[in-house]
């Protein structure tokens, strides 16, 4: 069986920037647009001879606003993909857009392109919450848009949601949810608004503005994930809700410990055996690619050790989350501290067990940070002890040169 990976590329141009907006993306970088695609066609064309061999079956367009960037420049992306790499038949491709730059003839030659996905950032049903986060797009534009998105026969759309706005009350995030709803969604993302450094809303904030508190953003997460599951979508991540079979492919890669490649300033990926990014700088990412050597910053090999953390990390924002013989035989480690701490959140109504699998509960996943850093370090006692041993008989460890 063929190995599988995914493909992003990062689109960094936006019509506006957002006030809460942390992600790399400029805003009236207009006139760089063709000196970018240039360097993203030339980067994957290098690239491509170490993806011989690979079947790719996600391909996500993220930014910024890739709807923004013109659907001839994502179309002439995605044929070189096609021609370049093995692409499955049943690959997901997915493209980022935003409401006010959904256009109905573009959407059409997407389809027919290949795209399979739409991804909306809708964010709030509220205009007055939209306009206090600098968003452009108004809730009558996010009803066209999806109107546009069904009539080219698109038939997987994600809406992306907001709660813990400035002045947000439950009957608001409700209210939002459904008139999402109401749209029809195959998949919902919902969001805490996080107050990220150095952003516009960071330096209202520290002015006086005043956000719902955790105990009510708490109650608004509760609330969705009660809301949804009544509806039908199963929550399959701690922000991520989907009808059956419509979870996104291309992100349980990053939850799952798949390998994925990244293209662009800013991007990340999981290949060969190691995590690395480009950058956050779009200058410097065309200059180096003219010089033909893509840029790196935080290279880092991930052995089995890093693995075993990795797998803890990532797999505990899922309802999948992590059974005791995989973990086992992945890794040759006591799963018994472990399964002792589980046990514990099970008593406080923080995980269960489905079919072997412990997961978190949405209580659990409401504090889940502090939980998975709990059980890393039951983890890191096993890690230890078996490295211990090794060095007491003498053999190399995982994660030592040779």
């Amino acid at each position: 069986m063929a190995n599988t990976i995914g493909i992003y590329l990062h689109i960094p141009f936006c019509k506006s920037k957002c006030d809460y907006c942390d992600f790399y993306s400029l805003a009236g970088q207009e006139e760089q647009m063709s000196r970018y695609q240039k360097a993203l066609l030339t980067h994957l064309r290098a690239f491509a001879p170490k993806l011989k061999g690979w079947v790719v079956d996600t391909i996500y367009f993220g930014g910024g606003t890739p709807s923004y960037y013109g659907d001839k420049r994502l179309r002439e992306l995605l044929s070189l993909i096609q021609r370049l790499c093995t692409i499955s038949r049943q690959a997901e491709i997915t493209v980022e857009c935003n409401p006010d730059s959904v256009d109905p003839k573009a959407i059409a030659r997407l389809r027919r392109a290949g795209v399979n996905r739409i991804s909306l950032g809708m964010q709030s049903a509220d205009g007055q919450q939209l306009r206090c986060l600098h968003r452009v797009h108004s809730p009558r534009q996010v009803v066209q848009a999806v109107s546009d998105i069904r009539q080219a026969k698109i038939e997987n759309l994600s809406l992306d949601l907001i709660y813990g706005l400035p002045g947000q009350t439950m009957e608001d995030w409700t209210n939002t949810l459904e008139r999402a709803l109401d749209l029809a969604p195959e998949h919902l993302s919902c969001y805490g608004l996080k107050v990220e450094e150095n952003t516009p809303l960071a330096r209202q904030v520290a002015q006086g503005l005043q956000l719902p508190d955790g105990d009510l953003q708490a109650d608004f997460y509760l609330r969705a994930a009660a809301l949804l599951r009544q509806r039908g979508y199963r929550q399959y991540e701690i922000s991520n809700f989907a009808k059956p079979g419509k979870e996104s492919r291309h992100n349980l890669k990053y939850w799952m410990g798949r390998e994925y490649v990244g293209f662009g300033p800013g991007a990340h990926s999981y290949f060969g055996g190691q995590r690395y990014a480009y950058p956050r700088d779009l200058e410097g990412y065309i200059q180096s690619i003219a010089a033909g050597a893509a840029q790196l910053e935080d290279v880092q090999p991930v052995p089995p050790p890093e693995q075993a953390r990795e797998y803890l990390l990532l797999r505990m924002r899922t309802v999948r989350g992590i059974e005791e013989w995989e973990y086992r035989r992945k890794f040759g480690l006591d799963f018994e501290p472990i399964v002792r701490q589980l046990e514990f959140f099970e008593d406080h109504h923080w995980a269960e067990q489905t079919d072997h699998r412990w997961h978190f509960t949405p209580q659990g996943f409401l504090l889940s940070n502090t939980l998975i850093l709990n059980l890393l370090d039951a983890q890191a006692g096993t890690i230890q002890e078996q490295k211990y041993w090794k060095e007491l008989i003498g053999q190399p460890d995982a994660d030592q040169e040779p």
